[in-house]
């Protein structure tokens, strides 16, 4: 079992701006607000000097985690190469401050308005206005989901005293990404048959194989079951492991009866074929 790290070409952040950028615009357009432009800097009094026609600034001011939408399992495949586990997405949220700059005040408030009423009305980011890999179902099957007004952090006076701009009404928006990590476990082909070959000394040459054979205990879910006991006819034991996987070893060929208890009492039974694929015990289940 190996563990590796791939790490992927990541242009998510700068999609997602570029996202944003085309849903404003189009909505914007269609309202009259035509020649507005979309930025991303942050709104300092250097940059507005700058500005020659009316603009939406999108400040990027904060990323963490969601802890709320932390994906914990992991990825299972299976291939002929064995099974391998992608590590699941880290799943951020990205904060913007977003201001609207034009010369009057009063058309300032008309296009943050408007602004705000396309944010407000996309919950989700629509995928014909997302950009790169976003727009990917194979790199970013998750949605895309924004809220606005949800803090004031980018609001605040220590906010713009911060950045040396001009204290300004924003919207606090709020974006949550998926994004991909890159690392994969990789796991062999499952053994479940060893064969022993063993010579008997000072005797006659003969040759006995054994075995070394198991299988594993699952729920009627399918969900693996740790800590059962499986008992052979023969009355050689053994327990499950935390993947409801058990191993007897040293096992004569032939067809051994087995039972499993789980530790809620509930039971199976089933026929153990050394050598051969192995039993999967089901319990709750009738007995096989």
């Amino acid at each position: 079992m190996t563990f590796s790290v791939d790490v992927p070409l990541n242009t998510s952040l700068a999609d997602l701006d570029e996202s944003l950028r085309a849903l404003l615009l189009r909505e914007l357009g269609r309202h009259g607000f035509d020649g507005v432009g979309v930025g991303f800097d942050a709104p300092t009094r250097d940059w507005a000097a700058k500005l020659s026609r009316p603009t939406v600034a999108l400040f990027l001011y904060d990323i963490h985690e969601a802890e709320t939408e932390r994906i914990a399992e992991w990825d299972e495949r299976s291939g002929p190469g064995g099974k391998r586990s992608e590590r699941p997405p880290l799943v951020v949220d990205c904060s913007y401050s977003i201001t609207a700059w034009t010369r009057a005040v009063e058309d300032e408030h008309r296009l943050l308005s408007q602004v705000l009423g396309v944010l407000c009305a996309y919950r989700e980011i629509p995928r014909d206005a997302l950009a790169g890999q976003l727009a990917d179902p194979g790199l970013h099957p998750r949605p895309v989901r924004g809220r606005a007004g949800r803090s004031r952090e980018g609001g605040s006076p220590e906010f713009w005293t911060a950045l040396g701009g001009q204290y300004k009404a924003s919207v606090d928006y709020t974006v949550t990404v998926a994004f991909p990590t890159g690392g994969v476990l990789r796991r062999g082909p499952e053994v479940r048959t060893q064969v022993v070959r063993t010579e008997l000394l000072d005797l006659p040459a003969t040759a006995e194989s054994r075995f070394r054979a198991g299988g594993t205990v699952r729920d009627a879910a399918g969900d693996a079951v740790a800590d059962a006991w499986v008992v052979l006819d023969s009355g050689a034991w053994a327990g499950s492991d935390s993947s409801g996987r058990f191993t007897f070893t040293d096992l004569p060929p032939g067809r051994h009866r087995c039972h499993a208890r789980a530790p809620d009492g509930s039971e199976a039974a089933g026929d153990l074929v050394v050598p051969g694929p192995g039993a999967d015990l089901v319990v709750g289940d009738r007995p096989g």
